[in-house]
């Protein structure tokens, strides 16, 4: 069974840093590129990062460009998210998401599998 399983989320302080990481297991992680969206309360799910595990192409929002790093570690099926300079409007759900090929984001209705989620939350 495919499984994505998001960790490091939590509160923060304005300015401060996190690494969220998303483990992947039931699908040959190789064949997939991983994303992460982010959904605010009242607001539609918006792609923010994602990186292609064939190539390692990535792909970050405007948003997010110069603060948040994606990486791959293939060895463990694992993505991370680095996210530094944290501002209150980054406060939401965070998911990562697996969609097979080697494209670096897409809408989420292409995604293949979704994990649960982790709440990150920005103090200001």
């Amino acid at each position: 069974e495919a499984q994505l399983v998001e960790s490091g989320g939590g509160l923060v302080q304005a300015g401060g840093s996190l690494r969220l990481s998303c483990a992947a297991s039931g699908f040959t992680f190789d064949d997939y590129a991983i994303a992460w969206f982010r959904q605010a309360p009242g607001k539609e799910r918006e792609g923010v990062s994602g990186i292609s595990s064939r190539d390692g192409n990535t792909y970050y929002a405007d948003s997010v460009k110069g603060r948040f790093t994606i990486s791959s570690d293939n060895a463990k099926n694992t993505v991370y998210l680095q996210m530094n300079s944290l501002k209150p409007e980054d406060t939401a759900v965070y998911y990562c998401a697996a969609v097979w090929g080697g494209i670096t984001i897409a809408t989420p209705g292409r995604y293949d599998y979704w994990g649960q989620g982790t709440q990150v939350t920005v103090s200001s």
